[in-house]
């Protein structure tokens, strides 16, 4: 004889049906990571870029056209390589190689004896001005024609937001979007010297026979807890703070490009947010 519920029984059952449905729905829609939100990055323009799908991962105003500042280092030193000039050469340092423009320090002083390596891990590692102005000038032709191969370079990646007029990026007028900014992240992690200088942790360079110091802009490549495989830091006022890097993140190869964050440690904030995000996501999802 089948019994008959009491509507009691009914009532609670029910609500214990809706309980457990609640809770399958929690629990899904936990295990799905939350969307990073652009707003809560502090750099006006970024993309994150995964090298081995060509996804874009977060997108933030990435067709901006903005100042770039010393990004353009990585272009000066493609250049410089793409030319197959004599790495140990040695160049002197002169007053046309000053920053008359921003007034930037150089711990470089004119009269200066380098090779022409020492002044690219310089200009890459330390972001020094002075040693990229050298680059540029001692180029066949000069910084003219440097500056030539610098926007013909940029055409041959397809970088069409992208014009340079100097070796160093102190001009303003030195401009690029970050979508243009990982191609051009791409194309410098090529050249292995480019990516040995540009994360070097600190150097030692002879001037004037004694031994001096240089350490790299980007404090991350001192933190071991970052795989990072290319660097470069910029800035100007025009352009606020910049960070490039092509880095490992939740077991994936990325290209993060972080332009004008206001603060003085907002890109490398930025870059904490979206690793933490990166990582918490594939905790959680491990097909993302």
């Amino acid at each position: 004889m089948q019994r008959t519920l009491h509507p009691l029984e009914g009532i609670v059952a029910a609500f214990a049906l809706v309980f457990v449905l609640a809770l399958t729905i929690g629990f899904a829609q936990a295990a799905e990571p939350k969307p990073l939100k652009p707003a809560a990055l502090r750099s006006a323009s970024v993309i994150v870029l995964d090298v081995g799908t060509g996804e874009i991962v977060i997108d933030k105003n990435a067709d901006a056209v903005v100042p770039i500042a010393s990004i353009t280092k990585l272009m000066t030193a493609m250049v410089i390589l793409d030319r197959g000039l004599e790495l140990d050469q040695r160049v002197v340092l002169s007053r046309d190689d000053v920053d008359t423009r921003k007034g930037s320090r150089s711990r470089l002083r004119n009269g200066a004896v380098l090779t022409r390596d020492e002044l690219l891990l310089l200009a890459l590692m330390s972001s020094e001005n002075k040693a990229a102005a050298a680059l540029g000038r001692t180029y066949p032709g000069g910084t003219e024609a440097f500056v030539g191969a610098m926007n013909q370079k940029a055409t041959a990646l397809a970088m069409s937001d992208s014009r340079f007029v100097d070796a160093t990026g102190l001009s303003p007028r030195n401009v690029s979007s970050a979508r243009d900014l990982a191609k051009l992240v791409n194309a410098a992690h090529d050249y292995p010297l480019i990516r040995e200088y540009s994360t070097r942790s600190r150097a030692t360079v002879k001037v004037y026979g004694r031994p001096m110091a240089f350490g790299n802009t980007n404090g991350l490549v001192r933190n071991s807890r970052w795989t990072i495989g290319l660097s470069k830091t910029g800035y100007i006022s025009e352009a606020g703070r910049c960070l490039v890097m092509r880095v490992q993140m939740a077991s994936k190869d990325l290209v993060v490009v972080l332009l004008d964050s206001w603060g003085k440690n907002s890109r490398v904030g930025d870059a904490t947010r979206i690793r933490t995000w990166l990582e918490t996501a594939a905790a959680r999802s491990p097909s993302i």
